[in-house]
């Protein structure tokens, strides 16, 4: 292995990434150094790239939806390997000690590390990453290659989680119909539970790919659903959506923000609140949703559908991605003679 690897790197916000061949910095005892096979796309890099969200490090690799093999490990490092392939989330790195992280709430850490954001990310041939904060992946080997696991690292953990959050609901509504929405979506299924989709303005594509996941109708997010919902998730970045949702839930539904960002929230009246109906967020994810979600799918059927971008053409990725003229979730794929 040489000292070198490719990355493509965001120099300021709301330019184009940029292809760079930079020196691997030495891993500290606690690291581990990975291989990216694959990276996936996610809103998220859009919000840091168009400036949405702030303070991003700079320069910056982006990216945060990554599988690889570990190529390197730190002294310190015993429950991983060499040769071992394993998943790095958002979630890069806690303080261990704080009050949230004490109570298993370590998603909330006011000294967290984002992987991609405030750390350097998967839009690269390496990365470097804290060993505590990946995933081993090696027993789901078998149901998916690379490619296909690399959404699981942020649509599926954070799909999961906002999932969780509408506990036993039988019914539940989905606004914004992408990569976590569509993994979600099949879980639901398999769980027995009720999926009604919607979609941008007449996105017959969406609404059909929703229905082919199992989501029993589908339609406009301007529409009201067929019946009134348990709970609705918001994965799209629209708070217009809120007073909508609103109405599409029951008395003492819930209503799950599923995004890091979102536009502002409209006023809307009281009434459709009222009834012991709730508004919660979501944010980031724990370990512990991790190990959850991973041992989940190694019974649940669930098929990722992706759409591949050699690593070169991130710029790309991220265009199409804004645009939504794919369905499921984008995945850079690094090559050997990157």
């Amino acid at each position: 292995m040489n000292n070198y690897m490719q990355a493509m790197i965001l120099d300021k916000p709301k330019l184009p990434l940029k292809w760079q061949q930079i020196v691997i910095p030495e891993i500290k005892d606690n690291e581990v150094l990975i291989k990216v096979t694959a990276c996936g796309v996610c809103r998220t890099d859009l919000h840091i790239r168009d400036a949405e969200l702030k303070n991003p490090k700079l320069p910056l690799i982006l990216g945060h939806e990554i599988v690889g093999v570990i190529e390197k490990t730190g002294s310190k490092i015993k429950e991983l390997q060499k040769g071992e392939k394993v998943g790095i989330p958002w979630l890069a790195e806690t303080c261990k000690t704080c009050a949230y992280c004490i109570c298993n709430k370590e998603n909330l850490c006011d000294q967290a590390i984002f992987t991609g954001y405030t750390k350097d990310g998967g839009y690269a041939s390496h990365i470097i990453a804290h060993a505590d904060y990946c995933f081993s992946l090696d027993k789901l080997n078998k149901k998916f290659n690379d490619q296909e696991l690399a959404p699981l690292l942020c649509a599926g953990l954070i799909g999961w989680r906002a999932y969780k959050f509408t506990h036993d609901a039988k019914t539940i509504g989905i606004y914004g119909f992408g990569a976590a929405a569509h993994i979600i979506t099949q879980i639901a299924k398999f769980q027995n539970k009720e999926i009604y989709a919607f979609t941008k303005t007449n996105d017959i594509e969406k609404q059909n790919f929703a229905k082919s996941l199992g989501a029993i109708w589908a339609g406009n997010s301007n529409q009201s659903p067929p019946i009134p919902l348990d709970a609705a998730i918001i994965f799209a970045p629209d708070g217009d959506l809120i007073p909508q949702a609103l109405r599409s839930i029951k008395k003492g539904g819930i209503l799950v923000l599923a995004g890091i960002h979102m536009s502002d929230i409209p006023s809307f009246p009281y009434d459709i609140l009222w009834n012991e109906k709730q508004i919660c967020s979501v944010a980031n994810l724990t370990r512990a949703d991790g190990k959850e979600f991973f041992t989940l799918l190694e019974t649940c059927p669930l098929q990722t559908h992706i759409k591949t971008y050699n690593l070169k053409d991130a710029n790309q990725a991220l265009n199409d991605l804004k645009e939504g003229s794919f369905q499921g979730a984008a995945i850079l794929v690094p090559n050997d003679d990157n």
